[in-house]
């Protein structure tokens, strides 16, 4: 017998015989009657199903503990004055599997501290519930924001020997025996004996095999786990997480950040609207005023600046910086968060010292920046991060002396450059950043089922 889920019919409101599986969240009994409150994950709301002493297991259903997994077969009552739309009048309940009185995640507030060392169970939380629902969702709308324009699907590969992070910022993989390394004359490790014949890192991103995509499907989209080294321990670094990296042929930096601000605003739309009952959770109980911010930014008008003009509008401001802006060098917090207010609402930031961004990145006319972007969005700072890749072969490779780039495993790379090059340019969203946006979680250890940061790779 097919199964009815809460969802639909809170969102059905009809009066019909049904049939239900969840978990118990509470379980009221009086002397007559009862009330349990069940979830079956389908939606963050809970559902009251009301059971009567005419059950035969009457006595049983009372002491049916919070955590237990229950069948339930009733009717859906209308109930249009009460909190809840509707509940269910059981006409049989019986337990599926019980549930010790020592369950951690018992009705009352628990920590998100506590709940990332029961990780395995904090799904089960509203909170939980709600944010790895808005997380599913999230992804739904990414994929279809890209595939309803025309973007190719890329995995790009895990393991990799070229990567544009640089070999320090990714992890090594290896079959050698570590405890017995065989060792070349010099003295180095012998990776001719290794799996693949050479040193192979876990990529921190799939941006370089992307563009070698995007040269034959013009427009394409990597969306998959990365891997960083970096052994940082804020609440916005992790050591795994998940990109969103597109790459689009004939595209310079203008039309990469009209795709950034169109891509962002069908994504909160789209959550906005298949996620409304986590999203209401989220702005009532992680941050006020979650979903106005949410609209906001869908309504705003995104502002595009340079680097150059953020400085000259920091150092003309009148205020106080902790750190002194420069047009040399990165911007800091406070100077994203006075950015967004001042100009009340969403900022890209472009041509970007080029001393400071990355090698692939297209050098201005000016010799001094390239064609690179960060948008500032309001509460959270940095959401993405992109740039027109310089396509011209003999300036790429000044680059890359210039920054001693080790491109002795990517001439393949370079193969883009010389057969059929043109301008191109792409960006990277990090997924658990836009989930804490999307959810005003505030660590991105809640963000990630099972996060992987510096001394913590449980589970």
């Amino acid at each position: 017998m097919k199964r009815d889920k809460i969802k639909v019919l809170l969102e059905e409101k009809v009066e019909k015989d049904v049939h239900i599986c969840a978990w118990v969240r509470t379980n009221r009994a009086q002397a007559q009657f009862g009330f349990l409150n069940i979830n079956d994950g389908s939606i963050v709301t809970n559902l009251q199903v009301v059971y009567d002493h005419d059950l035969e297991n009457f006595a049983e259903i009372s002491k049916f503990r919070v955590g237990t997994s229950v069948e339930v077969f009733g009717k859906v009552v209308l109930t249009p004055n009460m909190k809840q739309p509707l509940e269910v009048h059981a006409t049989k309940i019986v337990m599926l599997g019980d549930c010790p009185e020592d369950y951690p995640i018992q009705p009352k507030r628990h920590t998100k501290e506590f709940l990332r060392e029961v990780a395995h169970l904090r799904p089960r939380t509203n909170l939980f519930n709600s944010v790895f629902r808005i997380r599913s969702v999230a992804a739904m709308g990414i994929h279809s924001y890209f595939q309803k324009n025309g973007y190719v699907y890329v995995h790009t590969p895990l393991i990799t020997c070229a990567d544009c992070e640089g070999s320090d910022q990714m992890f090594k993989i290896t079959t050698l025996d570590v405890n017995n390394l065989p060792y070349t004359e010099e003295g180095k490790i012998d990776f001719s004996k290794d799996l693949f014949g050479k040193q192979a890192w876990i990529t921190g991103s799939g941006q370089l095999q992307g563009e070698t995509f995007a040269m034959a499907f013009s427009d394409i989209y990597t969306f998959g786990p990365t891997f960083r080294t970096e052994n940082s321990n804020t609440q916005t670094h992790a050591n795994e997480f998940w990109m969103i990296e597109p790459e689009m042929a004939f595209c310079d930096l203008e039309g990469l950040m009209d795709i950034e601000e169109e891509m962002l605003k069908y994504v909160i739309n789209y959550v906005l609207e298949n996620a409304p009952a986590e999203i209401d959770f989220c702005d009532q109980f992680v941050e006020k005023g979650l979903k106005e911010k949410l609209l906001n930014i869908v309504n705003a008008k995104f502002v595009r600046i340079s680097h150059h003009d953020v400085v000259d509008l920091l150092l003309n401001s009148g205020k106080k910086w902790e750190f002194i802006p420069t047009y040399e060098d990165d911007i800091a917090k406070e100077h994203e968060r006075f950015l967004t207010e001042h100009f009340n609402g969403p900022v890209f930031v472009t041509n970007w010292p080029k001393d400071i961004k990355a090698w692939y990145m297209k050098v201005n006319p000016d010799g001094k920046t390239v064609a690179a972007v960060d948008l500032i969005v309001p509460k959270a700072g940095e959401l993405m991060g992109g740039s027109q890749r310089e396509e011209n072969l003999d300036v790429l490779l000044e680059r890359i002396k210039e920054l001693h780039v080790d491109v002795s495993n990517m001439d393949w790379y370079l193969d883009t450059r010389r057969y059929g090059g043109c301008v191109h340019s792409g960006f990277g969203m990090g997924f658990e950043r836009l989930i804490m946006y999307l959810t005003g979680i505030d660590n991105i250890r809640d963000s990630i089922p099972y996060p992987r940061t510096p001394k913590n790779c449980e589970y």
